[in-house]
């Protein structure tokens, strides 16, 4: 059966906020004012940071997914894990029931980032915690004519990503040079995005710009679907990050660096924190320069 053709729902342009005390410049893509128009993805947030970036903070009840667009990432959490991630590399990591952890700039130089918040339903708000570091160079590759798809989540063509979700999600970099056409298969029942990192792309007929993003809502009865992405002429490649996944469709409550599903939840996750349920705030020292 041939897979339903994707449409474009709309079109948003992301909206710089500027610097605060964390960070030397930062913009917003996904803004989650409207959460039941975004569903299961909850925020994405570009920052540029040196110092002193994202000191030790809790996360209860969704997963983030971290691209290092340019720089050194460093990181590390209360359950011992630390390193530094590089341009290209993902960090996936499931805070569950309740993590902390720090980002920050290797020797404070420069580190780029988007970070995607996705959400969690209700069963799955208190899993267990994981990370997953999700090097550019393990990670498969799909080569077409003119175009590479780099996988980090879900099938593509019989491929899969590396990345363990707790809620089932496609994510991919895809990369089109010059005038040419793919067809992007994405399961029907997902919502998804797809964020313009660098060029211009028509999306299934919608011009979207560098810096913009697509939205293509769940195709009611469709297994499978697809969607059309196509390059002008000139002399540069394109870049889109595209990620689906399907509507979890339950009441969100926000509160800081929690997400639950109701504010009596918000309220218990800060008791929690509080009292030292997510364990204690680490003394880590900061990766030794090499």
């Amino acid at each position: 059966m041939e897979a339903a053709r994707r449409t474009v729902a709309r079109v948003e342009t992301k909206k710089r906020l500027g610097p605060d005390e964390q960070v030397d410049d930062k913009s917003l893509i996904i803004n989650p004012v409207r959460p039941e128009l975004t569903d299961p993805f909850l925020v994405l947030a570009e920052d540029w940071f040196s110092s002193p970036g994202f000191q030790w903070h809790p996360h209860r009840g969704i997963e983030t997914v971290t691209l290092v667009v340019d720089g050194v990432l460093e990181h590390g959490d209360n359950l011992g894990n630390a390193g530094a991630l590089t341009t290209g590399d993902v960090q996936w990591m499931t805070a569950g029931r309740g993590i902390i952890h720090r980002e920050l700039a290797f020797r404070d130089e420069r580190a780029h980032t988007l970070q995607l918040w996705v959400n969690l339903p209700r069963k799955r708000k208190l899993a267990g915690t994981r990370y997953q570091d999700l090097l550019a160079a393990r990670r498969p590759v799909i080569e077409h004519e003119g175009a590479r798809i780099d996988l980090i989540a879900g099938k593509s063509g019989g491929v899969a990503g590396p990345a363990v979700n707790e809620w089932p999600i496609s994510g991919a970099i895809i990369t089109l040079e010059p005038g040419r056409r793919l067809d992007h298969v994405l399961p029907g029942r997902d919502r998804a995005f797809l964020y313009v990192l660098s060029g211009q792309v028509r999306i299934a007929g919608r011009v979207v710009k560098e810096g913009q993003v697509a939205w293509s809502d769940p195709i009611r009865g469709a297994r499978d679907s697809s969607i059309a992405l196509e390059t002008g002429d000139g002399e540069t490649q394109s870049v889109v990050m595209v990620y689906s996944g399907e509507p979890i469709r339950e009441p969100i409550s926000f509160g800081g660096p929690f997400v639950m599903n109701t504010k009596a939840e918000i309220a218990q996750a800060y008791r929690d924190f509080d009292g030292g349920k997510f364990g204690a705030v680490p003394r880590q020292a900061r990766l030794k320069h090499r």
